[in-house]
């Protein structure tokens, strides 16, 4: 059984609405969760970008290691700073805020800025429940740009993997 991750309109409300406009990149994805899969966005978020695939985690190796000489902060300094500034962290990101429905992650640094908001909406009629993130980064210079350029392939084919793994039955089961 496949279950669709489709691109949609950005969800509102969310905590990430104040940077839809200007945005450099915006984009949401949204996979419907299976049947028994967690209440707890919390779950879900850590879900989704803690247990990366090798593909994946070999793309942010050659990240870091390009992106390293240019002064843009790396996968690991990010979450190095995690371990000294105490804020909460999702993987290496860290997390911005959160409620019941919804976790901002977020970074700013010299090149740009990011938001990604991980949004649980419920559809109480249809007793269904989609899982929708949402990605606005905000470039400050053209270093960052031209790295948006490059990584916005990839940004989309890690989004739309990990969703649909997600889906596909690797979400987190609600515990009983």
């Amino acid at each position: 059984m496949t279950l669709p991750v489709t691109r949609v309109a950005q969800p509102s409300p969310s905590g990430i609405e104040d940077w839809y406009e200007g945005a450099d990149l915006l984009d949401s994805y949204a996979v419907t969760l299976p049947a028994g899969a967690s209440d707890d966005v919390g779950v879900l978020a850590t879900a989704l970008f803690s247990a990366l695939p090798l593909w994946t985690r070999g793309l942010l190796r050659l990240r870091d290691e390009i992106m390293r000489p240019l002064g843009v902060k790396t996968t690991a300094e990010i979450a190095k700073a995690g371990a000294v500034d105490g804020r909460d962290r999702i993987a290496f990101f860290p997390v911005i805020a959160r409620s019941p429905s919804e976790i901002i992650l977020g970074e700013d640094d010299r090149h740009l800025d990011f938001r990604a908001s991980v949004l649980l909406q419920a559809d109480a009629g249809a007793g269904s429940r989609t899982l929708v993130v949402t990605t606005a980064v905000r470039c400050h210079n053209r270093l960052g740009r031209t790295y948006l350029s490059v990584i916005q392939p990839f940004h989309v084919l890690i989004i739309r993997s990990n969703l649909g793994q997600l889906a596909r039955g690797a979400a987190p089961e609600t515990e009983t």
